[in-house]
């Protein structure tokens, strides 16, 4: 099973998240930790890809989007895990709103949970779902 950590930022709205998810790729990353961040939509992947080159001065923080095409960087965005990827990374940033499938798959799963009501309801849900499938849980206010 893995290990989940749920994010509780004091920032509300899906651009705080996706910061966060940022900044929690380039710690991982550093780590020499493999990341897979998986998003909702092919323009949600995009839009990440974007930020993770900006998100901070001075940050740099080698990823692709994955395709058909295995994935060489250590930090992956993308719709599922495997379209591309040999092995299964070491973290999974979840920004979908759905409990991954493939949960027990990974060795840690990072959500992150923002000030706002409808993030916060949400995340309460995966909490309860996570437990129930028997997943280590986690809590960080940030």
């Amino acid at each position: 099973m893995a290990r989940v950590d749920f994010y509780v930022i004091a920032a509300a709205g899906e651009a705080s998240r996706q910061q966060f998810a940022c900044k929690l790729a380039e710690k991982a990353y550093r780590l020499e930790h493999t990341v897979h961040i998986r998003v909702a939509s092919r323009a949600q992947a995009e839009q990440l890809d974007d930020l993770l080159w900006t998100f901070r001065d001075g940050s740099f923080v080698p990823h692709e989007l994955l395709t058909n095409l295995p994935a060489e960087a250590p930090v992956t965005i993308g719709v599922e895990t495997g379209d591309g990827r040999c092995a299964t990374p070491e973290l999974l940033i979840n920004l979908t709103d759905q409990l991954p499938q493939d949960a027990a798959a990974f060795p840690r799963i990072a959500e992150i949970v923002t000030s706002d009501d409808e993030c916060r309801r949400r995340s309460r849900k995966l909490y309860a779902d996570y437990r129930a499938q028997g997943h280590s849980l986690e809590s960080h206010e940030i």
